[in-house]
């Protein structure tokens, strides 16, 4: 069957995957509200066209932290990609590298990140969820410096994991022959089954529940890497981050999978941009699936994009192919929308190019 977007994978993902493995991923919490709305939002946003300019060459490249990427849309990380394909972590990195884009790497990866580090050139970001053992979180981050890999991405929505009750009712537990290889020889102990979601009850007995605003100062003390904040949701808190001098923000509501009925983050990044006064750079994921929902992105203030879901479907439909096609087709998307907007570069991907529901409605003058 020949592929045409990227929500086509989902559907090939499903019928390949146990179904355990398929509803880990492509659930939500709870009523899943939030999950339909990452998606739904994008859909309210309207486009406002210019015409009669020179589009013949559209330039879509960026800098991100400092380093030059081919486009503003990067992988986000999402944890054991095994479960979807043998090659797993490894196939999206140099799905990722071949695109000339970033692929953060999850600290619940089935690969660690010496072993993807030994994929080939890329840039490669680490997520980090801050465990109760300090030790531990100094040494991932220790190891993810050596590996190479050019920041940090610091999950600050997870104190608890949401109830993902497609996971209660499979009894999620990951698979015996995987393991989570970053905590490898660490003394975490291991994801054993239990009466509802085998996951839920590790992250209970590991992640620090009292992270603070105290443990991002402590976390820049141990490292010379930029720290992106990924969870945030208000302009109270892109604040904070400012303050706390965070080097960006990723709007983020972890893929609907947290606390339900938390606004799509296309809502939310405005005013998380608005907040922080073009002071450090934010991206935004959650419910990316068109090269048009990239533009309204940036169009709101984001300095890039995050895809989780596409990369992960793509990767158990068709492996690295599959990956690599994702990103191509949204980068063919992107520079389409681009040009048929009027767009020929990032920085003409201004406000006005877009009507959000929540805009003033324009009334034409009198004549």
């Amino acid at each position: 069957m020949e592929i045409t977007n990227v929500m086509e994978y989902e559907a090939i993902a499903k019928e390949k995957l146990p179904k355990m493995v398929y509803d880990y991923y492509a659930s939500g919490a709870e009523d899943q509200w939030t999950l339909q709305e990452n998606r739904n939002a994008f859909s309210r946003i309207l486009f406002r066209p210019r015409i009669l300019i020179d589009v013949s060459k559209i330039d879509m490249t960026t800098s991100i932290l400092g380093f030059n990427i081919s486009m503003p849309i990067m992988i986000a990380p999402t944890a054991m990609l095994k479960m979807a394909h043998p090659e797993g972590e490894y196939a999206v990195a140099r799905a990722a590298s071949a695109a000339g884009t970033i692929m953060t790497l999850s600290s619940w990866a089935t690969s660690n990140v010496e072993e993807v580090a030994s994929t080939g050139p890329g840039i490669r970001f680490f997520q980090l969820y801050v465990m109760k053992d300090r030790n531990v979180v100094a040494q991932l981050v220790r190891r993810a410096e050596r590996a190479g890999f050019k920041a940090i991405a610091l999950t600050v929505d997870t104190p608890r994991l949401g109830r993902r009750e497609a996971d209660i009712k499979n009894r999620f537990n990951l698979p015996p022959h995987f393991t989570l290889k970053n905590f490898e020889g660490l003394d975490l102990g291991k994801m054993d089954k239990a009466d509802d979601s085998g996951l839920s009850s590790y992250v209970s007995s590991q992640v620090d529940q009292s992270l603070s605003w105290k443990d991002v100062k402590w976390l820049q003390t141990i490292t010379h890497l930029p720290i992106l904040l990924k969870g945030v949701l208000t302009a109270e808190d892109a604040r904070l981050a400012v303050e706390a001098g965070v080097s960006g923000i990723i709007v983020s509501n972890h893929g609907a999978r947290q606390l339900d009925y938390v606004p799509a983050t296309i809502m939310a990044l405005e005013e998380v941009v608005k907040a922080v006064q073009g002071r450090i750079p934010v991206f935004v994921d959650g419910g990316i699936r068109r090269g048009t929902d990239v533009f309204k992105a940036l169009a709101l203030g984001a300095s890039g994009i995050f895809v989780g879901r596409p990369a992960v479907f793509s990767l158990a439909a068709h492996g690295e192919a599959g990956v690599r096609k994702v990103l191509q087709m949204l980068r063919d998307e992107f520079e389409l929308t681009m040009a048929l907007s009027g767009c020929r570069s990032l920085k003409e991907i201004t406000r006005d190019r877009i009507l959000a529901p929540w805009d003033s409605p324009r009334i034409a003058p009198r004549l």
